[in-house]
């Protein structure tokens, strides 16, 4: 089994782009991290990997490889921002979104920080609004630092699902500082197995 943990970074804002498509934003970085689990969903072995754009023909072949495609908002903004520069078979790859997880129980939107804080004691490093200033900058200091924040959100993104996937609850605070604990199944679908996902991609 294989899964893939993934993030990525926008070169401009919406309001830079005068509208709401993802695909308008442009990409500047996608960080991932690749893990081989065992038939108990336990990982044996995992890497993190970061693509700028020169680079992102050579990712593919991992989201292809994937079981599972793990994000946070992802179905609904990693995806399309993708969507100018990813092979057609993108969007049917096994994308699996923890935030449409939390909405479909909660009924409401909560940032990954949020849940991250309260689930697993963790933050975010930085702001995402810094992200394109970042890219803006263009100097080293600067692209190195967006490529910690990337791939250290992929990271609270796998920790957040492993907490999730392991005692089937997800904590945040919600925006009326309620704390709020919500069950969650992230579990694989009965009778699912690795080479099913390829017949229904072509």
């Amino acid at each position: 089994m294989f899964e893939l943990i993934f993030d990525l970074e926008t070169k401009k804002w919406f309001d830079q782009t005068g509208t709401t498509d993802p695909g308008d934003l442009g990409v500047s970085i996608v960080s991932l991290y690749f893990r081989e689990t065992d038939a108990e969903f336990k990982e044996i072995s995992g890497k993190v990997m970061s693509f700028w754009e020169e680079d992102f023909d050579k990712m593919w072949k991992f989201f292809l490889e994937a079981d599972r495609i793990i994000g946070f908002n992802s179905i609904h903004f990693d995806v399309p921002a993708l969507r100018p520069y990813a092979p057609a078979y993108f969007s049917k790859l096994p994308h699996f979104d923890i935030l449409d997880k939390i909405k479909d129980e909660s009924g409401h939107r909560v940032s990954l920080n949020r849940v991250a804080k309260d689930s697993i004691g963790e933050e975010k490093i930085d702001q995402g609004k810094n992200a394109p200033q970042y890219f803006e900058n263009g100097d080293e200091q600067s692209l190195k630092q967006l490529a910690k924040y990337c791939e250290s959100d992929v990271i609270l993104t796998k920790k957040v699902y492993d907490f999730g996937f392991r005692n089937k609850i997800l904590k945040y605070t919600d925006y009326w500082n309620n704390p709020r604990t919500i069950s969650v199944d992230f579990s694989y679908p009965l009778g699912f197995s690795p080479a099913a996902k390829q017949a229904s991609l072509f």
